[in-house]
């Protein structure tokens, strides 16, 4: 197990200086759209911070859709139509089988293991291979961060497996493929088009993030029963992506400053998200008529079977998924002796 401080070189470009040079200029779409609580705040926030410390670069943030689709931005940053994106690796799930084990995890870890493997054991070290290793010409660099989302939004109550046989559910990453096994039909949507699924019926319940995001696409009007806790995402991490050749073309002051902005964006989005959500629970509960939900012992049991049937099928499918996979899963052997040991096991309120 490597151990690697993806802080160390970033670190140093706060005690640098450079000659003053023509400013570069990459615009950013993003995946998510300004105006969304915490997913779009965070990359409008990346936006503010690397502009407000460097002299050398500007990234301008557009939303999906204003230079390309969502999800269509892995191309656009490889190929150079795009200069760099905000996003979640798993969105290329269909392209890459190991991609969302960079993004969310079911029955994974949390925020700050996930962080731990990322950054001090081999975590963005994979995480850059994957993409070299499939043809895309990109650079990736960890940019945010949240904790779990809601497990989902159904128009009816769900007391058992038998409920959600035959439903048409908008589901992202790794937690699809559990969905499908269990007998759910899943979509991945982007944000802006889960509403008019919802509301025309093509979809019959949706997941797409935390109380407070999913409270501004009112999926509250339609389905009203929000299940939780968030299995198929204990914690989700976001990318920026920048097109490889424009990467290196920086001076190193220039590339650590960008990486630093994306740490502090880390601790922005986490503390974000970890700040604003049960207001919008409470709100969801009092004003807008909605039931939230826990899953039984017996349905998350369920759930956590079939991910590691999943889980299996697709390490034994994909050889890169398997390392990756291998790798995370060592860490976490060894990470439980730290989390068993330190925090304190609270019951449930």
């Amino acid at each position: 197990m490597k151990i690697r401080n993806f802080a160390a070189a970033a670190a140093a470009s706060i005690a640098m200086t450079g000659a003053a040079s023509a400013q570069e200029t990459f615009e950013m779409t993003s995946a998510f759209g300004k105006n969304l609580p915490i997913l779009g705040t965070a990359a409008v926030g990346f936006t503010e911070k690397v502009n407000s410390i460097s002299t050398e670069v500007e990234f301008e943030h557009f939303d999906p859709g204003e230079l390309v689709p969502a999800l269509e931005a892995l191309d656009a940053v490889s190929n150079g139509s795009v200069d760099a994106a905000y996003t979640t690796a798993g969105y290329w799930q269909g392209k890459i089988p190991a991609a969302s084990l960079f993004a969310a995890v079911p029955f994974g870890p949390e925020a700050g293991e996930f962080l731990a493997w990322m950054m001090y054991d081999d975590g963005h070290a994979l995480f850059q291979r994957m993409y070299d290793d499939n043809g895309y010409n990109v650079h990736v660099i960890p940019c945010g961060i949240i904790a779990p989302e809601t497990s989902g939004w159904f128009k009816n109550e769900i007391n058992s497996l038998a409920d959600l046989e035959g439903l048409n559910m908008r589901f992202f990453g790794l937690g699809a493929e559990v969905m499908q096994k269990l007998g759910v039909s899943t979509s991945l949507l982007a944000g802006g088009d889960i509403f008019p699924a919802l509301e025309r019926g093509a979809i019959d319940a949706t997941e797409f993030s935390m109380p407070r995001i999913d409270a501004r696409l009112g999926f509250y009007n339609i389905a009203k029963y929000n299940y939780f806790p968030g299995w198929h995402q204990p914690a989700t991490l976001f990318e920026l992506l920048i097109n490889k050749d424009r990467w290196e073309d920086l001076d190193e002051i220039s590339q650590n400053q960008i990486s630093i902005a994306c740490m502090a964006n880390i601790t922005d989005n986490y503390a974000e998200g970890e700040g604003t959500n049960f207001a919008a629970m409470q709100e969801n509960v009092e004003k807008n008529g909605v039931t939230i939900k826990q899953w039984s012992p017996e349905m998350l049991a369920a759930f956590e079977g079939a991910w590691n049937e999943v889980a299996g099928e697709l390490a034994a499918e994909d050889a890169y998924f398997k390392e990756v996979w291998d790798d995370l899963q060592e860490f976490r052997a060894g990470y439980k002796v730290w989390n068993n040991n330190i925090y304190l096991k609270r019951p449930r309120d």
